[in-house]
């Protein structure tokens, strides 16, 4: 993705985000000489931030999606089982932009519809070596009420509904009826090695540094 691009994208997300009333900590709109320094290294760390990615496929308005991780605990501190063991993202998803198929190793999540359009799940269970089970039933809890669907089955959720996604769960996204404001609460997030993708793809995006970067993206610390 070219940086201009990404600039583009940062500025419109967060316009989206506050007409729904999301309003994002300090730290987002910091200079990126701000986020390089000491006292921005719990943020780097943690990988707190924005996060645009076209999984390296230079399509991002069919491929792709917007994040902003607004807290995360540590990796660590799962195994202490104590501590902060929770994370929080906000995304967004365009419409018909499709999140490819993935699952999490450690990761349980509750996704949440905060506005604008449908969310669409496509999901699957897995089999017992972890890969996607094109028979079996799979069943998920969305807002306290357990939901069975076919295998591959779309649950659709409309703004204020929720799903949660327990470890292994397959799962891909997309907006339908406009974009789509999503919330993402879930235990400590690790992308660079907690993401297992059903196609060959990057997490992350390369980026042609054809402009000074707005803010920088938690892939460039």
């Amino acid at each position: 993705m070219k940086r201009s691009e990404i600039n583009d994208i940062l500025a419109e997300g967060d316009a989206f985000m506050r007409q729904h009333g999301v309003i994002l900590p300090p730290f987002a709109y910091w200079q990126p000489e701000q986020l390089r320094g000491d006292n921005a290294a719990l943020i780097r760390d943690r990988g707190l931030g924005w996060d645009i990615t076209d999984y390296g496929e230079g399509r991002f308005h069919e491929l792709g999606l917007f994040l902003f991780t607004t807290r995360n605990g540590a990796v660590e501190d799962l195994g202490a089982g104590k501590g902060m063991l929770y994370a929080e993202k906000i995304m967004i998803s365009r419409d018909k932009q499709l999140s490819p198929m993935h699952r999490h190793n450690i990761k349980a999540e509750d996704i949440i519809n905060r506005g604008g359009g449908d969310l669409v799940l496509e999901l699957w269970s897995p089999d017992a070596s972890g890969n996607i089970d094109r028979e079996a039933k799979v069943t998920v809890p969305s807002d306290g009420v357990m939901v069975t669907l076919d295998p591959g089955g779309l649950l659709r959720l409309k703004p204020g509904q929720s799903v949660t996604l327990m470890p292994g769960i397959w799962h891909a996204f997309w907006a339908e009826q406009g974009d789509c404001l999503i919330g993402e609460v879930s235990t400590v997030n690790d992308d660079r090695t907690d993401n297992v993708f059903e196609a060959p793809i990057a997490r992350f995006s390369d980026i042609d540094e054809d402009v000074s970067p707005s803010h920088l993206l938690v892939s460039d610390y």
